[in-house]
C-alpha cells in the first residue's frame, strides 16, 4: 500500500529540523551504548499499528528511547499485538517479558493524529495505565519520547527525560556552533553560530532560554538568550572578565564570576543584568559557581587553600565558605544533584581528569569514568544520568554514565569537536 501524502511529511518531520540549518545537518549526534545496568527490567514493546510508515518511525524512537536508558531489556512479541485486543499474557510471559506495551496511531482530521498506548503487567495480567496523545505530524518524535516517559514513570516510580532537550557546543574549522537537541541526541538545532568561542551554557529552570559565554567581543561576556525568540541580551560586560553563569532556581538571578575588581570572584546579578553584588572576597580565585536545588548555598571552585578544591556558601552575601572536597589535591566544577543529595565533579586521579559523585551525607566519594579528560558534568532533571564532556582520539566527544556508574553512553558529532554540554529541565 502507498503511504500517503500526510505519511511522507510525518516522517519527514523526523529530520526536519537538522536541516533548518546546514551545520546542524553534520552535527547529530550519534549515541553509542559502551554499558548498560545490571537486572535490566524486560519489556516488550509491540510495533504501534496503524499506517505503516509513521507507526514504524514512532515505533523506533520508543524502543531506543527505553533501550538507551539501561534499565530495560527489550523482548520481541514474536508478532503484532493489536491495540483494543487483550494481549497474550501466557506468550509474553513465555518469552520473559514482565511488561508489554502496545497502542495505535490513527488519523484524527485537520493533518492531525491521535496516538494512544497501553501498558500492561505480564505476570498479573493487568492494565498499568494508559494514555492518548494529540498531535500533528511534525510533533511525532515529541509525542514519542512522551510516551516513552509515560512508560518509564509508570515502571519506575521515577519521571522520564526522553522529553528533555540537551545544549552543547560543537567545534568545527573556523567555527563554533551552540547546538540544542533531544536528548537523544535528535533534531539538532543551531541557537548560535560564531566564529570566537562559545563556553558553558546552562538553561533556566524553565527551560526557556540559555545562559552562556561568547568570546565575540574579544572578551569573555555573559549572555542571556530567549529560545523561543532568538533574542538575548548582555547579563555582564564589565571589566575584564565575565563567566560561568549559574542561575537561580527561581530563575530571577545568575551567579557568576567577574574579575572587574581584581581576581576571578563571585558574584549575584540580576538576569537582566543589573544589580552585581560580591558574594564573598577571597584571595584566591573563586569561580564555578552552582546553586543548591533549594537555592540557599551555592558550590563553587576555589583556590583559597592552596590547591584547588570545592567550597560552598550561603546564597546571601557575607556568607562563611565551607570547604566540601578533601580527598586528592585537584576537584573542580562542582555539579549538586537535583535532589541536593549528591554532587558531581571532577577529580585528578594519577594525572587522569575523572568524574566524580560524592554522597553530601558521608561525604563518600566514587569515580564514575574510566576516562581521562572529563569535564564539565550535568545532571539530567531526574537525577538518573550525568552527561560531561571527554576525549578520545584527540577528538572532544560527549558522554553520560548513570549515578551507579553501571549505564555508559558515548555521544559524537562525525569531524566536529563537542563539549560543554547541559541537560535541560523536565518538560511539564
Amino acid at each position: 500500500m502507498k503511504p500517503s501524502r500526510l505519511a511522507l511529511a510525518c516522517l519527514a518531520s523526523l529530520a526536519l529540523c537538522s536541516s533548518l540549518f546546514a551545520p546542524a545537518t553534520r552535527a547529530q549526534l550519534s549515541i553509542e551504548i559502551t554499558g548498560a545496568g545490571a537486572n535490566r527490567l524486560p519489556l516488550a514493546v509491540a510495533d504501534f499499528s496503524g499506517e505503516r510508515i509513521i507507526a514504524q518511525a514512532l515505533t523506533s524512537v520508543v524502543r531506543a528511547d527505553l533501550d538507551r536508558s539501561g534499565l530495560f531489556r527489550l523482548i520481541d512479541t514474536g508478532s503484532p499485538l493489536a491495540f483494543d485486543a487483550t494481549p497474550p499474557y501466557a506468550d509474553l510471559k513465555q518469552r520473559g517479558a514482565d511488561a508489554v506495551a502496545s497502542g495505535s496511531i490513527a488519523a484524527a482530521g485537520d493533518g492531525r493524529y491521535q496516538t494512544q498506548v497501553r501498558l500492561a503487567d505480564v505476570p498479573k495480567q493487568a492494565v498499568l495505565g494508559t494514555q492518548a496523545y494529540v498531535h500533528t505530524g511534525t510533533q511525532l518524535r515529541t509525542t514519542a519520547h512522551r510516551i516513552s516517559d509515560f512508560i518509564y514513570e509508570k515502571l519506575t516510580g521515577e519521571r522520564g527525560v526522553f522529553s528533555t532537550r540537551i545544549a552543547y557546543v560543537v567545534k568545527s574549522t573556523g567555527r563554533y556552533e551552540l547546538q540544542i537537541a533531544d536528548a537523544d541526541g535528535g533534531n539538532p538545532q543551531a541557537a548560535l553560530a560564531s566564529r570566537e568561542p562559545i563556553i558553558s551554557p546552562v538553561w533556566s529552570p524553565d527551560g526557556s532560554k540559555l545562559a552562556y559565554v561568547s568570546f565575540e567581543a574579544k572578551k569573555p561576556v555573559v549572555y542571556v538568550h530567549d529560545l523561543a525568540s532568538g533574542r538575548r541580551h548582555v547579563a555582564a560586560n564589565f571589566k575584564g572578565s565575565n563567566s560561568a553563569p549559574a542561575w537561580s532556581p527561581d530563575g530571577k538571578r545568575l551567579a557568576l564570576v567577574l574579575t572587574k575588581d581584581g581576581n576571578s570572584q563571585l558574584y549575584l546579578v540580576n538576569v537582566d543584568g543589573s544589580g552585581a553584588t560580591r558574594l564573598a572576597s577571597s584571595a584566591g580565585i573563586d569561580t564555578e559557581p552552582r546553586f543548591s536545588p533549594d537555592g540557599a548555598y551555592i558550590y563553587f571552585t576555589s583556590d583559597r587553600g592552596g590547591s584547588p578544591q570545592i567550597y560552598r556558601l550561603p546564597a546571601t552575601a557575607g556568607g562563611t565558605a565551607e570547604r566540601i572536597t578533601f580527598e586528592g589535591n585537584y576537584n573542580v566544577t562542582p555539579r549538586p544533584s537535583p535532589d541536593g543529595k549528591s554532587l558531581a565533579y571532577i577529580t585528578r586521579t594519577n594525572g587522569r581528569f575523572q568524574l566524580a559523585l560524592m554522597d553530601l551525607a558521608t561525604k563518600q566519594a566514587q569515580i564514575l569514568t574510566d576516562s581521562a579528560k572529563d569535564e564539565s558534568p550535568s545532571f539530567a532533571p531526574n537525577g538518573r544520568m550525568i552527561l560531561y564532556a571527554t576525549e578520545i582520539n584527540g577528538r572532544g566527544v560527549l558522554a553520560a554514565v548513570s549515578s551507579d556508574g553501571r549505564v555508559k553512553q558515548k555521544l559524537s558529532v562525525q569531524a566536529a569537536d563537542v563539549r560543554e554540554p547541559a541537560w535541560g529541565p523536565l518538560v511539564n
